[in-house]
This record gives structure tokens, C-alpha cells and sequence, in this order.
């Protein structure tokens, strides 16, 4: 037998020695498979590697180990699972390693946001406190070097994993800055760099706190929150917490979250599976924390953000308001396997704290069009819902997510956004524009800056008129104001920028007063917006963390 037939086997065999792992970790119910279903196991096996011979002898192309990898890891294995659901999902050794490196939220690097532009890597900007912010490296720095090795033509991922390091070892990096006569050298001692994944938390209003939650992946995300919380002090009166784009993750970190703002013993989640006994998670010390919550949600809203959605909407502790969430109500156990693999297989469906499965249908629809196509277009039909209450006898609905309280309409762009955007236009202005001047924070974006930015789209050869540049005129000047303050004040202060001036976030502001109503049990039970029903993979930009 040739080596890549028995490697092609050893991989088949991984897979299918997972589906009995899987039991045999929690209950051994495996071993009770009849002979007929091991008949059909070893079929089903030998059918695998006959068509893999197959390909072996008469393909086209030699296969080699990089053609095994991608033709099990890749094709066949991904395949079998998302026949089953769109969420099973596996885990090569590098994505493996990725994973439980987001889990634990931190790593050893540099600490800066890099990003391909055209042929470059470009760094987005680099990271408070971190070596490379520590040591000046600026946003738009172009990287040439990374220890003498020449980073053209690589992709950031390659770029990432040559920065990452042991904690003390040192990198050296060549850059090229705009208005720098020549390359500039930096010599960078790794660090650990945590990866927080409550990016923003700041008062909004001089009474009301702001925090965004990028994800639950990483087990800091709940001690993260209770930070943002701790920092506001006896001031925080009202709080917005902005789960839009967060595609969720760690089950135990949205518990734990909820847990912040409910009361003791108040159901969180429960999730029923075949194999395995039902759990129902409750807050487990409670909290006797009475300000009005505000949550902020979208189409991409998934998972254990929906988790926290839907406790707080349930036991009508936030007032959820946006768009109507992505609608995953599926959990996944991963099952870590041999050679550094993983297999996150859906073991529970979950159910919020009323009663409601939020699952999206996925029957007889494509990967692509589960995750990137949405009929919104389409009218509610509440008519074979599953019906529910919150404690107040508001109702809600089960499937197809969770339903805001107060919809807030999506940000659409526009062809100006588009354009500017796709040719990192507001990124590369402000480089330009800081490379021989600093700013204070009290800058104003005047018509001499926009002429200025005018002058760089037509060098760019960004097309755009008149009426598009006025009818985006606000936007514009919250863009440029939000580069500029990254190259000066770092990515933090740049973001406050943007949300300060994100309509979504200021109309979410003034349903506090309803979310007041809300928490003080005086707001009517049939609220308006309940009586229509309503990462899941997000696309996003291409960034990546060394």
C-alpha cells in the first residue's frame, strides 16, 4: 500500500474513531452498536478508501502529502459533517492550534493588527501597551522584513506566525513609513499580548456606559466584562452593550455574563441533546445591579451572544433593539482527537430561559445560502411559530432568532463607501496626512481637511461626485477624524470615534428610557415590536493578530 493511501486511511479512520469518541467520553454509549451497524461502519469505510485508490492511481496530477491534507481535511471530512448541520464542523492541527489559542486569549508577539493591501502588509495599527506600540511602530507602516526574511508575497497568516514567539525572544522588523527617507528597524522582545475581546468600554453619555463584546471565544470575556463594569463606578446609571457582528463562541462565557445583570437562580440556557442528559444553566450568585440595559443586535448576532439576548429579553432584564439575530440555537462539544485535531460535533440544541429554540431551518439549504443569504424582504409569518412569554407576559416567538424589541434599521453603504473603503482610502490619507503633523483631540475635520482628502481619492483614482462626497459628508468626517486619532492616540480612541457618532448607537440611546420602564415592570406587556416574529460564520475584514 503506498504511503499517501495510508495516510489517507490513518485520516478516515480519525474521523470515524471520533464518532466513537464521542460516546465513549460520555456515557460509552457507542458500545452498544449492533452488528449490523458495525456492517455498515466497515462498508461504508471500504467504500471510502476504494474511491481514494482510485483517485490515487489515475488522477490527473500527482497527489502529493499537501493533496492529501486538503482532500481529507478540506473536502471529505467538512463534507460528512455539514450534512448533518451547518455547525459541525473539523479542526486541522493549525486551525486546532488557533482555536484553543483564541480560547485561552492571549499569545506571545508583537501585539499589532496587520492587513494585506493590494501586495502589501500593512500594520492596521498596533496595540496599547504592547512591543510594538511600546517601541513606535505606527498605522500604514508597510513591513518589508521580518528577521531578515523578505515578507513580499506572503499573506498575513505567514507574516503573524513569523512574528509570534516564546515570551523574551526578539524579532527584528524592517518597515516603510510615508515621509521616512529610508526603511526604519525595529528590534521587538515578544510579550505575552492578551486578546481582549471587549474591545471598547467607555461612557457614552455622562451617566450611561458603553461596551462592545467582539466575541465569547476567549475564556477573559465575562472577567473582561466585569472590568468595564468596575471602571464605570457608582456613575453608571444606564448601560449599552453592542453585540452586533459578535458571532459567539464559549457557552460558559455567556452564562457567566448574564449572571452579571440577573438574578440568582434565574434560568440563563437550557439545552436538551439525544445522547446526553438535558442541562439547564442558571445565574449561578446573581446580581443586585438595577440600572437599565440597552442591547444593540444584528443579522450577525449568533450563538452565545443570542444566548445572552435572549436571557435578558426573557426575563425582561434589557431591552434588545436592531435587527433580528442570525438564529443559531445549536451547540457544538469539541472533541479533542489525535494529532492535534479537533472535532466540534452538535451535541445539544439550546433553549432560552421562556422556552424558545431560536435555530434557524437549514433543511435543504446551501452552506453559502445559510450563512450569507437572508430573505428579509420576505413578511413575518408568525402564524406556525412557536409562541412564548417573558415574565411579564410580553410574547416572543421561537426560530429564525431572536426578534428585537425596537428595530433599529441596518447602516446600508453606498458606492462612495464602498469605493473608499475597498481602496483603504481613509487608512492611507491619514498616514499621509500625520507623517509631519501631530493633532489634539479637539481637532475639527474642516473644509481644508476635505479638500485635502478630496485631492488624495482623484490620486487614489477613486471616482466619486460631488453629491456623493456631500451626501456622505458626516460619515466622511467621522472616518477621517477616526484615522486620524488611531495614527495619533492608538485604535482605541479611533473606535470611541466611530461609535460616538454611529446612529445606530445613538438611537439605541434613547430607548433607555424604555429600557427603564422595562426593569421598573411598568412597560406594557404586549410591547411594540413584539408582535412580529422575527459567527455562524460573519465575513469581516481580513486581519490578522501577530
Amino acid at each position: 500500500m503506498a504511503p499517501s493511501t495510508r495516510r489517507a486511511l490513518f485520516s478516515a479512520s480519525l474521523f470515524l474513531a471520533a464518532c466513537g469518541i464521542t460516546g465513549s467520553l460520555l456515557g460509552g454509549r457507542v458500545a452498544a452498536q449492533s452488528a449490523t451497524d458495525e456492517s455498515t461502519l466497515r462498508d461504508s469505510m471500504k467504500s471510502f478508501t476504494d474511491v481514494y485508490s482510485i483517485v490515487e492511481a489515475n488522477y490527473a496530477d500527482k497527489l502529493d502529502s499537501d493533496h492529501i491534507d486538503k482532500a481529507i481535511y478540506d473536502g471529505a471530512i467538512p463534507g460528512m459533517l455539514h450534512v448533518l448541520d451547518p455547525h459541525s464542523n473539523f479542526y486541522d492541527p493549525k486551525a486546532f492550534a488557533a482555536m484553543r489559542e483564541q480560547q485561552h486569549g492571549r499569545y506571545y508577539g508583537v501585539g499589532m493588527t496587520i492587513q494585506p493591501q493590494n501586495t502589501k502588509v500593512v500594520v492596521v495599527a498596533p496595540m496599547e501597551g504592547a512591543p510594538a506600540y511600546k517601541a513606535g511602530i505606527r498605522p500604514g507602516d508597510v513591513i518589508l522584513f521580518v528577521d531578515g526574511k523578505k515578507i513580499e508575497n506572503m499573506d498575513t497568516t505567514a507574516v503573524a506566525n513569523l512574528l509570534k514567539g516564546p515570551r523574551g525572544t526578539h524579532v527584528t522588523v524592517v518597515m516603510a513609513r510615508e515621509g521616512a527617507p529610508k526603511p526604519l528597524t525595529f528590534d521587538l522582545v515578544r510579550d505575552e499580548i492578551p486578546r481582549l475581546t471587549v474591545d471598547l468600554a467607555f461612557m457614552v453619555k455622562p451617566t450611561i456606559g458603553y461596551i462592545r463584546i467582539q466575541d465569547f471565544q476567549s475564556e477573559t470575556t465575562a472577567k473582561e466584562v466585569q472590568d468595564a463594569i468596575d471602571k464605570f463606578g457608582p456613575k453608571l446609571q444606564g448601560l449599552v452593550i453592542d453585540l452586533r457582528g459578535n458571532p459567539g463562541g464559549l457557552l460558559n462565557e455567556a452564562v457567566d455574563i448574564s449572571d452579571k445583570f440577573l438574578q440568582k437562580g434565574q434560568i440563563v440556557v437550557s439545552q436538551r441533546g439525544r445522547a446526553f442528559p438535558d442541562q439547564v444553566y442558571r445565574a449561578p450568585s446573581g446580581s443586585d445591579l438595577k440600572f437599565p440595559i440597552v442591547v444593540i443586535v444584528n443579522r450577525n448576532t449568533a450563538s452565545a451572544a443570542e444566548i445572552l439576548s435572549g436571557a435578558l429579553q426573557d426575563h425582561d432584564r434589557g431591552l434588545i433593539v436592531g435587527e433580528t439575530t442570525f438564529g443559531k440555537g445549536l451547540v457544538q462539544t469539541v472533541f479533542p482527537i489525535s494529532e492535534n485535531t479537533g472535532l466540534a460535533l452538535t451535541t445539544y440544541h439550546y433553549y432560552t430561559p421562556s422556552g424558545r429554540l431560536i435555530q434557524r431551518n437549514y433543511e435543504g439549504v446551501s452552506l453559502y445560502d445559510y450563512y450569507y443569504v437572508r430573505n428579509d424582504a420576505a413578511p413575518a409569518n408568525d402564524t406556525n411559530k412557536e409562541v412564548e412569554h417573558t415574565d411579564s407576559g410580553r410574547v416572543v416567538y421561537g426560530g429564525g432568532g431572536i426578534t428585537p424589541d425596537e428595530k433599529i434599521p441596518e447602516l446600508k453603504s453606498d458606492h462612495f463607501q464602498d469605493m473608499t473603503l475597498i481602496h483603504y482610502s481613509f487608512s492611507g490619507f491619514a498616514t499621509h496626512y500625520m507623517s509631519d503633523r501631530k493633532v489634539d483631540k479637539d481637532v475639527v475635520i474642516d473644509d481644508a481637511i476635505l479638500e485635502q482628502f478630496k485631492a488624495y481619492l482623484h490620486q487614489q483614482k477613486v471616482d466619486f461626485t460631488d453629491k456623493e462626497f456631500a451626501e456622505n459628508l458626516d460619515w466622511t468626517k467621522a472616518m477621517i477624524k477616526k484615522e486620524i486619532f488611531t495614527v495619533q492616540f492608538g485604535i482605541t480612541v479611533g473606535n470611541q470615534v466611530i461609535v460616538e457618532w454611529d446612529p445606530q448607537v445613538q438611537k439605541a440611546l434613547t430607548f433607555m428610557p424604555e429600557a427603564l420602564a422595562l426593569e421598573n415592570h411598568t412597560l406594557p406587556s404586549q410591547q411594540k415590536g413584539m408582535q412580529t416574529a422575527s459567527a455562524a460564520k460573519v465575513p469581516g475584514q481580513d486581519t490578522t493578530h501577530p
